[in-house]
């Protein structure tokens, strides 16, 4: 078994300000660095004690070709993802999103597949779905 673990899930999204309104103010998720870079800029979230969730612009790092690309992925709502979190509180997390005006995509409930799930868009159009633990 290796003692290798994953450190951070890179999330791009269309306007990093909007995505904070959303992954730090409707979800609760805590900003542990902000770093400018340029044009670009890289915000890293808490999620507990595990890995980061790291938002930046579809550009950051990338060609313009790629970044033009990505971009058109993300506004689609077909970008990478869906990105998959969770939580011992399912009820309380949706509802504190919802409460803070977050995109519903499905309410709470229980999936054929096996967890009991909800699914929000963030502001870029990013598939978030919170699974209880």
């Amino acid at each position: 078994m290796t003692d290798i673990s994953l450190s951070a899930v890179p999330i791009t999204v269309t306007d990093i300000d909007a995505a904070l309104g959303f992954y730090r103010d409707a979800l609760g998720l805590a900003v542990v660095g902000d770093v400018p870079a340029g044009d670009h800029r890289w915000v890293s979230l808490a999620l507990g004690t595990g890995p980061t969730i790291v938002l930046s612009d579809p550009g950051a790092g990338r060609s313009v070709e790629d970044g033009r690309a990505l971009a058109e992925l993300v506004t689609k709502g077909t970008g990478p993802g869906p990105y998959i979190l969770a939580t011992d509180d399912l009820d309380g997390a949706f509802s504190r999103a919802r409460d803070a005006g977050a995109d519903v995509v499905q309410e709470p409930a229980d999936q054929p597949w096996g967890p009991r799930d909800c699914a929000f868009r963030d502001p870029s159009g990013n598939l978030i779905r919170i699974q209880a633990l």
